[in-house]
């Protein structure tokens, strides 16, 4: 049977690099791409972070009955949906290990559409003050920064990642992302076991 582990964090937890740390340490893992209808920020690429769709194509692919969970943000630049599509990627029949990555909303919807034995939860975690400063900086570096996106978002994680949220998700392990490689080797014990 095929296992998902499943990295979610607060905005500027540091799941993103350690969502490419793993794929990078753990080829064998077989990275699960969502969809966002978001514009693609600098430096991403298509088909990497995500699949860069539009509001035209999610409808399609509701109507197909393809959407495996959806969360639709009103930013200050409008909505936008992030969403996981069955399209093939994962087999859950396999023995193969895949990684995602996402919300815990996003992770409650996947583990209620494949099972909770399937999806190993990765909860990242760094002290709130931190986790601002460099989401500030990376929203700095941006050709266009959206300061206002960043404080909407930062705001919202308070209540999208909650401490009730997070039992009656099952999330009981945290991994401190206050030094990058000690998390990595704290959440490396979980996923080549």
């Amino acid at each position: 049977m095929a296992k998902i582990f499943y990295v979610m964090g607060k905005s500027a937890s540091g799941k993103d690099t350690i969502y490419k740390n793993l794929t990078e340490r753990q080829p064998q893992l077989k990275q699960v791409v969502l969809y966002t209808t978001r514009p693609i920020r600098e430096g991403e690429k298509d088909g990497e972070e995500y699949y860069f769709t539009t509001g035209e194509r999610l409808n399609e692919l509701r109507v197909e009955g393809k959407i495996i969970e959806e969360r639709t943000y009103q930013t200050a630049l409008g909505p936008w949906s992030y969403f996981t599509v069955d399209d093939g990627q994962i087999d859950v029949k396999s023995d193969d290990t895949y990684l995602m990555i996402g919300t815990l909303e996003s992770y409650e919807k996947t583990r209620n559409y494949y099972g909770v034995d399937l999806l190993i939860p990765l909860y990242i975690e760094v002290e709130d003050g931190k986790r601002l400063k460099r989401a500030l900086e990376r929203e700095f570096m941006q050709k266009d920064p959206k300061y206002a996106e960043l404080c909407r978002r930062y705001l919202a994680d308070e209540e999208d990642f909650n401490e009730e949220r997070l039992r009656r998700c099952g999330i009981d392990r945290r991994f401190m992302n206050d030094n990058l490689e000690e998390c990595l080797r704290e959440i490396l014990t979980v996923v080549v076991e």
